[in-house]
């Protein structure tokens, strides 16, 4: 029997910023930038950079309009988006469900099986 694993998490989802961002968006069908800022209580810089690692992996579609002071981002979560976030939440519902084998649990206390 192969030792046990946990189940690999999305570490693109696993950080807390990028998280908010897609949790929130997977409740709402858009949202702005401003308000994602107020919600997850990230700065304007910070939020811009999850922003863009979110939408170069596919997670989210950011559509902009206007220009200089009067621009406004809004951003939506993609069916790749929710589908990661689904698998994301599968995952650690997994671990915390399951844990570690009985069997695992024995070895790592030094207990023989």
């Amino acid at each position: 029997m192969s030792p046990f694993k946990f189940a690999v998490i999305n570490p693109l989802l696993h950080n807390e910023l990028r998280l908010k961002i897609m949790v929130a968006l997977a409740s709402l069908e858009s949202a702005n930038f401003m308000y994602l800022c107020e919600i997850t209580g990230s700065t304007r810089g910070n939020l811009s950079v999850q922003i863009t690692t979110l939408k170069d992996a596919g997670y989210l579609e950011v559509s902009k309009s206007g220009s200089g002071p009067t621009a406004r981002s809004v951003c939506r979560i993609t069916r790749l988006g929710r589908e990661a976030l689904q698998i994301y939440e599968q995952g650690l519902q997994k671990m915390f469900a399951e844990g570690v084998p009985a069997q695992e649990e024995k070895k790592s206390r030094g207990v023989a099986s």
